[in-house]
Order: C-alpha cells, then sequence, then structure tokens
C-alpha cells in the first residue's frame, strides 16, 4: 500500500510550487491550517542547513466535520499533512493518504470518507 501520493514538478522553485499547491488545495475545498517551515526550524534549533522543506496542514472542513461526526478520536489524525521539498530537478508534491492512516481505526464509514478525501486531495496535487 502507498502512503503518500506524489508528484515532481521539474525545474521548479519551492516558492511558486507554493502558491500553486495552495491554489489547487483551495479548489478542492482545503484550506491551510497550519505551515511548518522545515529549512527554518532546523536551522534555528539544532543549526543545521537543509534543502527547501515545507509542512502544509490542509483541512476540508465539510469533510472533516463528517469524519469527526463517524469517530470523534479522528482529530489526533487531523488535518491532512502536504509536503513539498525542493529536490534536484524540481519540487516534489506529497500528500499524505488518509486511507493508508486510519486503518488504524475500525470503521468502515470511516474509511469511505478517508476514500473521498484522498481523491480530492489526489486531484489537487495533480493540479500543481
Amino acid at each position: 500500500m502507498t502512503y503518500t501520493i506524489n508528484r515532481l514538478i521539474k525545474d521548479a522553485d519551492i516558492d511558486a510550487i507554493d502558491a500553486r499547491v495552495r491554489a489547487a488545495l483551495t479548489d478542492n475545498g482545503f484550506g491551510v491550517l497550519t505551515e511548518i517551515d522545515v529549512k527554518a526550524t532546523m536551522k534555528k534549533k539544532i543549526d543545521v542547513d537543509m534543502e527547501p522543506y515545507r509542512i502544509l496542514g490542509a483541512c476540508n472542513p465539510k469533510m472533516a466535520y463528517h469524519a469527526i461526526g463517524v469517530e470523534p478520536r479522528v482529530g489526533a489524525m487531523l488535518p491532512c499533512n502536504v509536503i513539498l521539498r525542493q529536490v534536484d530537478g524540481g519540487v516534489e508534491v506529497s500528500a499524505i493518504d488518509p486511507v493508508a492512516s486510519m486503518q488504524a481505526i475500525d470503521n468502515d464509514e470511516l474509511k469511505s470518507v478517508a476514500g473521498e478525501v484522498r481523491d480530492l486531495l489526489a486531484q489537487a496535487v495533480n493540479a500543481v
């Protein structure tokens, strides 16, 4: 089983792709709730340099509300993380596969919701 949805955008800059990812997420009903600049955090905390790496915590409010209604403890697994990282040749965009992350919860209705969220995230990643 694949645990992420991945796409490489060749010859791209992370700042330009960041804007495109946010637009694609918005177009698919997601908002960005949290942002972590991993590169800046690592520099500040342990004084190491690394390639640009960002984590966006994306949430589709309607789907999150539905999932919480089905399984209140699912909030421990929210929001869905979308990663942008500068790699040789471009920027890799990855999103967590909610179906894979929800395997720990034995609830068929939640798995159905997770499948819908996975499809929306895949559409967003593929639209970048």
